[in-house]
């Protein structure tokens, strides 16, 4: 593997230069804003907070990508992103299906052979290029959201809020190459802002659920 090899993957590019990005770059400021508020609001909650310790690296990761543009930035970029997905699925199966040890990480794990599913098929999409090693996170949050509607009402229509701005999100992403010509700056930008709002919401929304069950305890 060149770790080094340039990657032209958005319309904003148009050389490879450290700035030949920089509404994608700077957008990646959303990640970073939802990281720092969400944590002070979730001040005792560890889990939450290892969430936007996750999120603050996706920032990052992204930075890196759309400024540098090659192999290594573009791992960097993806590894906090299937970190985020991971523990937050395993979130939710430990405080939302109330889930412990073992069974928790076994059906956190179940993820990989999803993926490995499911990307495949949404690659038949015509025009859906990269976007689909994505579009199958959205799916399974809307699955999440219908299993849990009835044990966690609140939690599970704040999922499937979040699984709504992401199909959004995902949609501007996929459209930055087809609309290049009439949009010279890409879309991209937007799957940035929008990822940020949702990312925050679905911690939000965890933490509140946490706080729930803490209080209904008492």
């Amino acid at each position: 593997m060149e770790l080094t090899r340039q990657i032209d993957a958005y319309c904003e590019r148009m050389d490879p230069g450290y700035w030949a990005e920089p509404v994608n770059a700077v957008t990646n400021l959303a990640f970073i804003i939802a990281a720092i508020v969400l944590w002070h609001r979730t001040a005792g909650d560890g889990m939450a907070r290892a969430l936007c310790v996750v999120v603050f690296c996706i920032g990052l990761g992204s930075y890196l990508f759309h400024t540098h543009a090659q192999v290594w930035s573009a791992i960097a970029d993806v590894v906090p992103i299937g970190a985020f997905i991971l523990l937050y699925l395993y979130a939710i199966n430990r405080d939302g299906w109330g889930l412990r040890g073992w069974r928790a990480l076994v059906l956190t794990a179940l993820f990989i052979p999803y993926a490995a599913l499911t990307v495949p098929l949404f690659g038949l999409i015509p025009g859906f290029g990269s976007s689909a090693g994505y579009a199958p996170v959205p799916l399974l949050i809307l699955i999440y959201a219908f299993l849990l509607r009835r044990r966690a009402p609140v939690l599970a229509r704040g999922m499937a809020i979040g699984a709504g701005i992401l199909i959004v999100s995902l949609t501007f992403r996929t459209f930055d190459i087809p609309l290049c010509d009439a949009l010279p700056l890409g879309t991209h930008f937007a799957w940035h802002l929008l990822n940020g709002l949702m990312l925050g919401w679905m911690i939000a929304v965890y933490h509140a659920h946490r706080l729930g069950n803490s209080a209904g305890a008492r």
